[in-house]
């Protein structure tokens, strides 16, 4: 009777044995780290259009020890979208201008999530460019006129403009333009800009719509960030809340090193991210184009921080920020302390 009784429990036991296996999978597959970028839709994040075609990300988390990660990508137009978006725990890692960087920086600073650069993308100078052939300087801009950019207030080119401003007309007018302002993708920038019925008579744009919109006759640069700034600055640059650097030490550490050899292949070669760049969307320019565009004179591919603390001194003095960093390190998680930034 008791060997009956043992061989009737051994359905059980056995359902028992198979529900743990499944909870033990489920749990092991839940255990599969998952990152999720954004970008947006300039040049100025190739490193990230290398990192996808090559899976650098998951190379060199398996060299840290991490077997499989889940990438996920995606694009976003303004940088306060992917703000929130990393505030809500539904992005990872965000790609923007510095005044991005800098605003949630600000907002963040001595919080449980403070917010920290990964490091930059590139150096390379944004231009406005115009069809209003009255348009030789800014002073020229009336109310019959719109400035299309990504953003509006909170983009880069929203605060490049916001610094040309302020230069010409003293600091208290840093804000003369923004009425002017319509936040607009690029493409559709660019698209509206080439069309004489749109009211969009200018663009301050991103690479390579910016050097596209010139090839219109008619259409000539009122204004470049490199004037504005006075010399070379950082364009692009990546970010991430503490948290999840914190949480995920080794897969951070994998994605700074996975960032350091697409920049590395960026500097061998450029053409190859060109034409991952015009896969990913969907771009009708020549790779030859966007190659030519993507190594110009003034465009350094580099992790290396370049004049982001004048972003942050000009935020701070109007207003846009309460807080000012020291220095560019505390805008900066320490991997890249070692970089001569600025």
């Amino acid at each position: 009777m008791r060997i009956v009784a043992g061989l009737a429990r051994l359905p059980a036991v056995s359902m028992l044995t198979g529900l743990a296996l499944t909870v033990f999978a489920a749990t092991a597959a839940a255990q599969v780290p998952e990152i999720r970028f954004a970008r947006q839709f300039s040049m100025g994040y190739l490193q990230f259009n290398v990192m996808e075609k090559h899976r650098l990300l998951e190379k060199h988390a398996k060299a840290a020890g991490i077997p499989e990660v889940k990438v996920v990508w995606a694009t976003f137009n303004s940088p306060a979208a992917m703000n929130d978006a990393l505030l809500s725990g539904s992005i990872d890692i965000v790609s923007g201008g510095v005044p991005g960087l800098l605003t949630i920086w600000a907002r963040t600073h001595g919080t449980a999530n403070a917010v920290k650069g990964i490091a930059a993308f590139s150096s390379q100078p944004i231009l406005l460019n115009t069809r209003n052939p009255n348009i030789k300087s800014i002073t020229d801009f009336s109310d019959k006129d719109k400035i299309a950019l990504p953003a509006v207030k909170v983009s880069v080119q929203a605060m490049m403009l916001q610094m040309a401003a302020a230069k010409q007309w003293g600091q208290a007018n840093f804000a003369r333009l923004d009425p002017l302002t319509v936040g607009m993708s690029p493409p559709d920038a660019t698209i509206a800009l080439l069309s004489d019925a749109s009211e969009i008579t200018s663009v301050f744009s991103v690479p390579p719509f910016q050097y596209q919109q010139l090839e219109k006759p008619g259409i000539h640069t009122v204004l470049t960030s490199t004037e504005v700034f006075g010399g070379p600055h950082t364009f692009t640059v990546a970010w991430t809340a503490a948290q999840f650097r914190d949480k995920n030490p080794a897969l951070y550490k994998a994605l700074v090193a996975a960032f350091q050899e697409a920049t590395d292949m960026l500097n061998e070669d450029v053409k190859p991210a060109a034409q991952y760049w015009i896969d990913d969307v969907k771009s009708k320019l020549t790779v030859e184009k966007v190659a030519a565009i993507a190594s110009g004179k003034d465009v350094k591919w580099t992790m290396v921080p370049e004049s982001t603390v004048k972003y942050a001194e000009f935020m701070h003095a109007v207003g846009s920020i309460k807080l000012k960093p020291a220095s560019w390190k505390d805008l900066f998680f320490p991997e890249i302390h070692g970089l001569s930034g600025s």
